[in-house]
């Protein structure tokens, strides 16, 4: 079962939605950070040396998991306090998320939860860099969403 820590948020629908998209023997967390244009702007640039505002960043902990059951034993450097294996950081632009909800035609709650999804997903390994990569990755987001009845 995923957790996920946010001061913003209750995110215990998001965790049942997502349970069973990554594999392990124990449960899972992750830290998803809500925050304004400037603040992704400044980590966009210092992480990833893009000047520019974005909508969704992710930090994963993890290498190399994608479709891999993950075994608390192999990742004991890797636990939060719970015993939890960390996946790793979100941080979520509110202020984009507004727009593109808007841009969209679709709920400010949909696009929040979208990119949560989105971002998990990167975590779990997942990526849009090829077509075929970019068709798993969107049939699982449009999977974990639907579990949310959060449809375009």
């Amino acid at each position: 079962m995923l957790s996920i820590y946010c001061d913003q948020f209750d995110f215990s629908r998001l965790c049942k939605a997502f349970d069973g998209e990554v594999k392990a023997d124990c449960g899972l967390s992750a830290e998803i950070i809500f925050t304004d244009k400037l603040e992704i702007r400044r980590l966009n640039r210092e992480t990833r040396g893009k000047d520019a505002v974005t909508d969704v960043l992710s930090y994963p902990s993890l290498d190399d998991i994608r479709g891999v059951t993950l075994e608390k034993a192999d990742f004991s450097a890797d636990l939060d306090e719970d015993g939890n294996i960390f996946l790793g950081s979100i941080a979520i632009c509110t202020d984009r998320a507004r727009e593109q909800a808007e841009e969209y035609g679709h709920s400010y709650e949909r696009e929040l939860y979208y990119l949560a999804v989105h971002g998990l997903l990167h975590l779990a390994g997942y990526d849009h860099m090829t077509e075929e990569d970019k068709t798993q990755m969107r049939e699982r987001e449009e999977r974990v969403l639907s579990k949310l009845d959060l449809k375009r």
